[in-house]
């Protein structure tokens, strides 16, 4: 059985490491994609399959600027939780629908990359 203290202690370390580097991302992340994403969630006819995709765009198309000696993987997991700070700060009602696309996004592209973390 796995030490519950270790597994929190290693936890702790990922999520430093990863709310560093959403520091140094968020800073790249330009208006208009958030307000682009914004526009998106706010429009109910979208499913959220196609706002998942919007954002699976949203987060690809900035992944492509991160300097090569980053994990590919790592650097989307970090963006789609910047974006979703973001899209949320600027419209706070969003915040169920955004963070619902954003769980959803993570478990449909990510999901592998998680569990190697852990």
């Amino acid at each position: 059985v796995p030490d519950p203290e270790l597994n929190e202690e290693i936890i702790r370390v990922i999520a430093l490491q990863l709310a560093e580097i959403g520091d140094q991302l968020d800073k790249e992340i330009k208006a208009r994609v958030v307000n682009d994403l914004v526009r998106h969630f706010l429009n109910e006819n979208l499913s959220g399959e196609e706002i998942t995709r919007h954002m699976s765009e949203a987060v690809e198309g900035l992944a492509r600027a991160i300097p090569s000696g980053m994990e590919q993987e790592k650097a989307m997991l970090v963006l789609a939780m910047v974006l979703t700070k973001k899209i949320v700060n600027t419209m706070p009602s969003l915040l169920q629908r955004v963070f619902s696309t954003t769980v959803n996004y993570i478990s449909q592209q990510l999901h592998n990359y998680i569990v190697r973390m852990v």
